[in-house]
């Protein structure tokens, strides 16, 4: 069976500027009458923007649930308020079904009139009146002066009489009382006027099995005369407790019957006050003409907005105020004429010509309608819906009294042939509204009583002769004003019609059920589809002359049942069309939520018999099951364009099905969803006190049709498209069809999952108040309790929040009974089996081992038994670790704690840490610097508490350790033991990211030389981590490599912080690199060490080290130098602090400050650090250090310059001597000979130039103190006196003589101390005498001298030598 696409209702959320594929015309997507965006050209960019896709947050199952069932709360709550369909203007739209099965009104019962009644009747005919109190299932008639009172629905009912006054009664009320007047006990009043007093009777009522009320009269004593007036109504306030009556026979004033407590000074306790007519009336004039007294017919209470509505025999209607608890003020009188005429302006009808008169008034609640007060029945039967204003607003409330009344709406009685709006089986034309309103109709002519209840129940009877009257009935059509057809227009007033001749003469209505409200407020109000299932169905009594008959209303789903089953026995023709006509009327969903009630059992049918019973036929059933699988639709993409390569739920619009059984869902939940559990209240002596929020026989009631729905959809899963598993994936004849149902699975699953949770947390409470509800919630902590307090059933039920509380609320009851002595195992598998979601098998392990504990105490933790119940109790916490909340888990380490149980405490912390990120999430937080904001920066604080308590076992496990001595008489203490045993815990632990933070633990409390002492892989890596954010921790490492013999470690981890960024002095980097040399010097492995790999790392390490210390001992002495010069006084602080930091390279070293202060000696140990081989720049460089030593030597007048040059050369030469690229002794030697023929010695003028005075050898002493080879210095000095140049030419070679020859003295007492053969080899020896030839053959010197002795004589003893 087929349909047309159902209309689509407009979907909240669209992207306005989105381009969407275009629609059939028959589908509406937006209201007509809803606010129009402005059409306007978008940006380019915004564009852009939107087609891009949203971060899409991923909800859970049960938060998809709960959303679905808060729009579909929402949206039922947005029920049309009665101002927008009963607007300004007139109607007579009435649907009044030929078909039986459609009738909106069902007549249930008829009760007779007991025969005791009866038999008064005929005692007694001169004064009798018969009425009902239908919400106390009785009805009332008295005979003169005696009033009896019966349960109408007893079949032999006890009549209660009240018979204790002697004069005639002339009307009765029943009325509530003004509260703290009376006992609780009194629950109504009972007003009896008679001729002479009106009496005021306390009513108790009780309701007893099977909803009879017992029902019990007790005198009060309360009483006032009246004496002179015909009182002809009384009517009651229920919300003051006020009570009026009016004269029904010679005036239309009000009055009011006062009463109190106790009797005043100047009141009574009961007195008559009458409102209109202050003064004392004169009597009357005898010979006066005579004119029609107008008196009061009918009065009516406006508690909402504290008003009385009186209408008089002449049709005039008086409004007054009541402004406060004692006042009441006249505000509005409004006459027949002027409402007609009112009436005129919107229609001229001869049902509201001269001869209409109003016959009953119904005040409409601002709870109802903001706009509309009052509704007036004509004996026409129109109904006349009139607002009260105050200046230019409705009039809402009750602070001020109104000024105006105004004709608003007008609802003509139904055609005299009406054209019932059910189409035939055959059509399916939508639903239209007859296109001109009958005005002219007199089917309700002869109207001579009405009543309206809310949500617009209309009553109207019709006299049809002297012993019979005709009975109207009427109600909205919520359905379709819920779904208007034309949604440009506003919602129509249609009414569902029922017409019922009585055979009797009517006495009395009254409404059975407590007044209709979906809402406390006018949206929403008159939504009958919400409360369905959820309130008392309406119920009417109607007293006649010959019984009661009673008559109730029928839902949407009672008529569905009905429809189905009449229609479904002519076949699947049949049963399609009536299904068809339901979807055009009311929709898909609503249809598919009204089947699937109809399936769970929601429908009822009145009996044979007039019982009222749920629907079981099982042919009917099946016709519901039929319309539920086959016209559920299916889901639907929202935006075509969107990729259907991507998961998102959100842009599937799941099908009317889902929407159907949301719907019946939040139906049945809607009294309980957003309640709180339970309410606290105080007992008589002042005790905590609490009642469940919602009775528990109404969460069982709840629980039953949920749980009818839970197994109707797991029996028919296999039907329903979304819930009959993956296999309907392979039907899927598209990519988007596939990922429609893929929608619609996760919709359906969600609602399912759902049901689950719902029918657990309603028997959880039902569990929970089958305890000491008081005692329980004292037993949780403050936080917990304020919890318990605000917890609502929508929390508990979707909540991780709320099921959390409902766990430790369960852990309560079971401590509560472990406390009693029950066994946990009893409890807790019954709490399992109602509520497995908030007592599941872990929870009832956790039970278990806390039970172990329990028994761990009790037989002492010292003791054999004790330890074996905590071994056991460790096992079973260990083994739903995962599951173990963390008070359980604080709770359960404190008692580990107490009973010395150290070891078992620091592993259960670990297991829990671990189960909680089993994924290690937290590590890899850890290893990628700790970013933030991240998700997983959770895992690692979730884990952190766990080891926080961690941190608490071995605080106590030192304190106790402390106390005690670890050896006792040559035995280890149990506190050493147990000290120990958790050590070994926490040091074998593999769990690195707890080692992190036991790490860090350990240096905030200053215990850094605990990492000293533990051999573990884990130090290394934390504190490799750490070293890198301070440089303390980086000592911490090399400290912990250099305890365990591992030097070379040690070494590069102080040659990191040598060359670290950390803010270090360039003394403290020196201090790092002196103590790497030395590490990396060190071997501890012998020679295969020495042989092995690392032996060459080692050396590439060590010469590492040993660069960039002497860089940053040049950049000391570069600093050391700056200090102190006075060049850099404006700029001492800037340039020391670029120094006095990082090691430079020699880059900037030489550029930047040794080079610019003219600092050459620190130029040539820079060369050297940096193997700078220019010859030229080095040969220049010393040249330049030796000219300003000496002016410096000049200048500060330091002794001759020769020894100023002598010393800065000596002291360079020990640090440059072994680069023969940087000390070249040929060009040193050199440079400095020609320095010193030049200027080291002046040779006074007069003296002999050969003057061994003014001739010095601190050039050759320098370099031989250098350990210079002699035979360098030799071939250096041969290579000068060969050359002959000045300033060593001429008669100055003889300079060069002496030194050529003092060398070789050197030489030879350096090779004679050291060997027996001179010079080193006999080669050099040959080498030595030929020079010394030379020199004796080309003397320069005096000859016979000194020198020319000493060259003579080494020339015979290298002679000797070479024999």
């Amino acid at each position: 069976m087929n349909l047309p696409a159902t209309p689509q209702r407009p979907t909240p959320g669209s992207f306005i500027n989105t381009p969407a594929a275009q629609r059939h015309p028959g589908f509406r997507t937006t209201s007509a009458n809803a606010p129009q965006l402005p059409q306007t050209q978008a940006p380019s960019q915004p564009a852009v923007v939107a087609t891009e896709q949203p971060l899409q947050v991923t909800k859970s199952p049960l938060e998809r649930a709960r959303k679905a069932i808060n729009d579909t709360l929402i949206g039922e709550a947005s029920y049309a308020e009665l101002d927008a369909y009963v607007g300004q203007g007139i109607s007579s739209d009435y649907d009044i079904p030929e078909d039986p099965a459609w009738a909106p009104f069902i007549p249930l019962r008829t009760y007779r009139i007991p025969e005791e009644i009866l038999e008064q009747y005929n005692y007694h005919q001169m004064n009798t009146k018969s009425g009902l109190f239908a919400e106390i299932n009785h009805a009332w008639t008295f005979v003169d002066n005696q009033l009896y009172l019966w349960d109408y629905t007893n079949p032999n009912p006890e009549i209660i009489g009240y018979e204790e006054q002697p004069h005639s009664i002339v009307a009765v009320k029943l009325v509530k009382p003004r509260a703290k007047v009376f006992v609780d006990a009194i629950t109504h009043l009972l007003v009896v006027a008679t001729t002479s007093d009106i009496h005021l009777i306390g009513v108790s009522t009780q309701r007893g099995q099977e909803g009879v009320e017992k029902v019990s009269l007790y005198q009060t004593g309360m009483h006032t005369s009246v004496r002179g007036l015909k009182v002809g109504c009384i009517e009651g306030s229920s919300k003051t407790g006020r009570i009026f009556f009016a004269d029904g026979r010679d005036s239309d004033d009000v009055y009011e019957v006062t009463y109190q407590q106790e009797e005043k000074w100047f009141a009574n306790r009961c007195a008559k006050v009458n409102h209109v007519r202050k003064s004392i009336s004169l009597p009357g004039i005898p010979f006066a003409s005579k004119k029609t007294a107008e008196f009061v017919v009918q009065m009516t209470v406006d508690d909402t907005r504290g008003l009385l509505y009186t209408l008089s025999n002449i049709s005039t209607i008086k409004v007054y105020h009541l402004k406060s608890e004692t006042t009441l003020d006249l505000a509005i009188t409004r006459s027949l004429a002027s409402i007609i005429t009112n009436c005129n302006h919107m229609v001229r009808s001869e049902l509201l010509g001269p001869g209409a008169t109003i016959i009953s008034i119904d005040a409409i609640s601002s709870t109802e309608s903001a706009r509309l007060s009052l509704m007036a029945t004509t004996s026409t039967g129109c109904r006349i819906f009139l607002s009260s204003t105050s200046g230019t607003y409705y009039f809402g409330d009750s602070s001020s009294a109104p000024t105006s009344m105004q004709v608003q709406h007008i609802k003509f009685p139904p055609p005299q042939d009406p054209q019932p709006n059910q189409t035939s089986q055959n059509q399916m034309t939508p639903y239209k509204a007859q296109s001109q309103v009958a005005i002219g109709s007199r089917v309700l002519e002869g109207t001579i009583h009405s009543n309206r209840y809310t949500p617009g129940y209309f009553l109207c009877f019709a006299s049809e002769g002297d012993t019979s009257d005709y009975l109207f009935m009427s109600g909205p059509d919520s359905g379709r004003i819920a779904r208007p057809q034309d949604l440009s227009q506003a919602p129509k007033f249609i009414e569902m019609g029922f017409s019922l001749s009585l055979g009797a003469k009517v006495q009395d209505v009254g409404l059975v059920t407590p007044p209709f409200a979906a809402t406390s407020a006018p949206r929403g109000f008159g939504n009958e589809l919400a409360t369905q299932f959820d309130a008392p169905v309406a119920e009417f009594a109607i007293l006649t002359n010959y019984g009661v008959q009673t008559i109730r209303r029928r839902r949407l789903v009672d008529i569905f049942a009905s429809a189905v089953k009449q229609k479904g026995a002519y076949g699947s023709d049949g049963l399609e069309a009536e299904i068809k006509k339901f979807v055009r009327l009311y929709g898909r969903p609503e249809t598919i939520a009204t089947a699937l009630a109809v399936v769970c059992g929601q429908g009822q049918d009145v009996a044979s018999d007039s019982r009222v019973i749920n629907v079981t036929d099982q042919d009917v059933l099946e016709y519901a099951r039929t319309a539920f699988v086959e016209y559920g639709g299916k889901a639907q993409m929202i935006d075509s364009t969107f990729d259907v390569n991507t998961n998102n739920d959100d842009n599937i619009r799941p099908s009317p099905r889902h929407e159907g059984i949301t719907l019946y869902i939040s139906r049945l939940v809607r009294s309980i969803w957003g309640s709180r559990v339970l309410k606290e209240g105080s007992t008589p002596i002042g005790g905590l006190k609490i009642d469940p929020t919602i009775s528990l026989e109404k969460l069982r009631i709840v629980q039953r049709n949920l749980t009818h729905l839970q197994e109707f959809l797991d029996k028919n899963k296999n039907f329903i498209d979304g819930l009959n598993g993956p296999e309907a994936l392979n039907r899927a004849p598209t990519q988007q069809a596939e990922k429609e149902m893929q929608g619609e699975n996760a919709a359906l699953t969600s609602l399912v999952q759902l049901l689950k949770s719902i029918i657990e947390g309603i028997s959880f409470v039902l569990v929970l108040f089958d305890e000491r509800v008081d005692e329980i919630i004292l037993s949780l902590n403050d936080t917990s309790r304020q919890r318990a307090r605000e917890l609502t059933f929508v929390g508990l039920f979707t909540d991780p929040d709320g099921k959390e509380l409902a766990k430790e609320l369960v852990k309560a009851i079971v401590n509560r009974n472990i406390a009693k002595g029950s066994n946990v195992e009893t409890i807790s598998e019954a709490l399992r089996r109602r509520c497995g979601s908030f007592c599941s098998a872990e929870d009832v392990v956790i039970f278990k081992a806390q039970e172990q504990v329990t028994k761990a105490s009790e037989a002492g933790a010292n003791t054999e038994l004790g330890r074996t119940y905590l071994n056991d109790s460790l096992r079973l916490f260990e083994s739903v670790a995962g599951s173990l909340s963390r008070e359980y888990l604080e709770v359960t380490i404190i008692q580990y704690t107490n009973m010395a149980f150290y070891a078992g405490a620091i592993r259960l912390a670990l297991k829990v840490a671990q189960e909680s990120d089993r994924g290690n999430r937290a590590l890899a937080w850890i290893r990628e610097g700790r970013l933030s904001p991240d998700t997983r920066q959770a895992a690692y604080e979730s884990r952190t508490r766990a080891y926080d308590l961690i941190h608490q076992v071995i605080q106590a496990v030192d304190q106790a350790s402390n106390d005690q001595p670890a050896v006792v008489d040559g035995v280890v203490s149990a506190a050493a033991r147990r000290r120990n045993e958790a050590y070994d815990q926490i040091n074998s632990s593999e769990d690195e990211v707890f080692q992190t933070n036991l790490y860090d633990w350990y240096l905030q409390q200053g215990w850094s030389d605990r990492l000293l002492e533990i051999s573990s892989p884990h130090v290394v890596t934390y504190l490799k981590e750490k070293a890198k954010e301070a440089p303390q921790y980086g000592d911490l490492l090399w400290r912990y490599y250099a305890h365990y013999n591992n030097y070379f470690d040690a070494a590069l981890v102080q040659l990191q912080l040598a060359k670290s960024f950390f803010t270090l002095k360039l003394s403290q980097r020196i201090e790092y690199l002196s103590r790497a040399r030395a590490n990396a010097s060190t071997r501890v492995g012998g020679i295969s060490e020495m042989r092995s790999t690392k032996q060459q790392t080692r050396q590439d390490l060590l010469r590492e080290v040993s660069d960039l210390l002497d860089i940053a001992t040049i950049q000391e002495d570069i600093l050391d130098k700056l200090k102190s010069d006075p060049r850099t006084a404006s700029r001492r602080d800037e340039i020391l602090s670029q120094l006095d930091g990082n090691i430079l390279p020699v880059t900037d070293l030489y550029n930047g400050f040794a080079d610019q202060a003219g600092y050459y000696d620190m130029c040539i140990l820079i060369y050297q650090a940096a193997d700078y081989r220019n010859a030229a720049d080095i040969e220049a460089t010393w040249q330049n250090l030796i000219e300003q030593s000496a002016l410096t030597a000049e200048s500060e007048s330091q002794g001759n310059p020769w020894q100023q040059v002598a010393n800065v050369i000596r002291t360079i030469g020990r640090r440059v001597r072994t680069s023969e690229t940087i000390f070249n002794v040929p060009m040193l030697l050199q440079l400095l000979l020609k320095w010193d023929a030049a200027y080291g010695h002046i040779i006074p003028e007069g003296s002999r130039p050969d003057d061994d005075r003014y001739w010095s050898s601190w050039v050759l002493d320098i370099f031989l103190e250098l350990r210079v080879p002699c035979e360098s210095i030799l071939a250096t000095l041969e290579t000068l006196w060969y050359e002959n140049r000045a300033p060593l030419a001429g008669r100055d070679r003889r300079h060069i003589t002496k030194w050529m020859i003092y060398t070789m003295e050197k030489w030879w007492q350096e090779s004679q101390s050291l060997s027996a053969i001179p010079f080193g080899s006999e080669e050099n020896a040959i080498g030595v005498e030929d020079v010394l030839k030379e020199l004796i053959a080309n003397w320069n010197l005096d000859n016979g001298g000194v020198w020319q002795e000493r060259a003579r004589d080494l020339r015979d003893r290298v002679a000797a030598a070479l024999r």
